[in-house]
C-alpha cells in the first residue's frame, strides 16, 4: 500500500465527510427528533451506500453510470425525489408531547433509520461521481485491487466513526431536552434544508 496515497485519501475523504450535505442532514434529523439509536443506525445506513458505491466503482459500473446520461439521471431525479419527499414529511411536523422523547413511544423505528441513511446516500449522484473520481482519477491504475479496496474502506470508517460520534452528541437526552419546546419548528427547518438539497440534487451535472 502507497502510505502518501492512503494519506492523501484520508485527508480527501475526511473533507468531503464533513462537508455539510444531504447525509449530514439526515443524520441531524433522526439523531435530534428520535435518539442517538437512530442516528446511528442512520449513519450505518450512509455506510451501507457507500459500500454499495465502491462496489459498482470497482467493477466498472460506475464508468457506465457516468457516461449514460440516462442512467445518471434516473439515480439523480430519484435522489432529489427522495429528499424533498423526505423534506415534505419534515414540513408536516407537528409540537410533540415530554412523552415523546420516549424512544418506546416512536413509530420511527431504528430499520426506518437505516434506510433513510441507505436510501440518502444511495441516490446521492455526487456520492457516484466522488466515488467514481477517486477509483479513476486519484488512485493508481496500477494499485492492487485489494488495496483499493482498502482505500474504499477507509472513506466508510471515516463516514461511520464521523456521524455515530455527532449522532451521539446531538442524540443525547440533555441535548434533545433543550429543544423539546421547538423540535417541530427544527424539523420543518431540516425539511427546508432537505427540499433545497434535493433541488440541488436535481439540478447536478455530469
Amino acid at each position: 500500500m502507497n502510505l502518501s496515497e492512503w494519506f492523501a485519501i484520508l485527508i480527501l475523504g475526511w473533507f468531503v465527510v464533513i462537508t455539510p450535505g444531504p447525509n449530514m442532514a439526515v443524520v441531524i434529523r433522526n439523531s435530534l427528533l428520535h435518539s442517538r439509536g437512530a442516528g446511528a443506525c442512520t449513519a450505518a445506513g450512509l455506510a451501507l451506500g457507500n459500500l454499495v458505491h465502491i462496489t459498482y466503482c470497482l467493477i466498472g459500473i460506475g464508468v457506465l453510470i457516468s457516461k449514460s446520461i440516462l442512467l445518471f439521471n434516473v439515480i439523480k431525479w430519484l435522489g432529489a425525489g427522495y429528499l424533498i419527499y423526505l423534506g415534505i414529511k419534515s414540513l408536516r411536523a407537528k409540537p410533540k408531547d415530554k412523552t415523546d422523547l420516549n424512544p418506546t413511544n416512536q413509530s420511527f423505528s431504528f430499520f426506518d433509520a437505516f434506510r433513510t441513511g441507505f436510501l440518502t446516500d444511495l441516490l446521492n449522484p455526487k456520492a457516484t461521481l466522488f466515488f467514481l473520481a477517486l477509483f479513476t482519477q486519484i488512485i493508481h491504475p496500477n494499485t492492487p485491487m485489494t488495496v483499493q479496496i482498502l482505500y474504499g474502506i477507509t472513506i466508510v470508517g471515516l463516514e461511520l466513526s464521523y456521524f455515530a460520534v455527532l449522532s451521539t452528541i446531538i442524540g443525547h437526552r440533555s441535548v434533545r431536552c433543550r429543544f423539546e419546546r421547538i423540535s417541530h419548528w427544527l424539523e420543518r427547518i431540516t425539511g427546508l434544508v432537505l427540499i433545497g438539497l434535493g433541488l440541488r440534487v436535481a439540478f447536478a451535472r455530469r
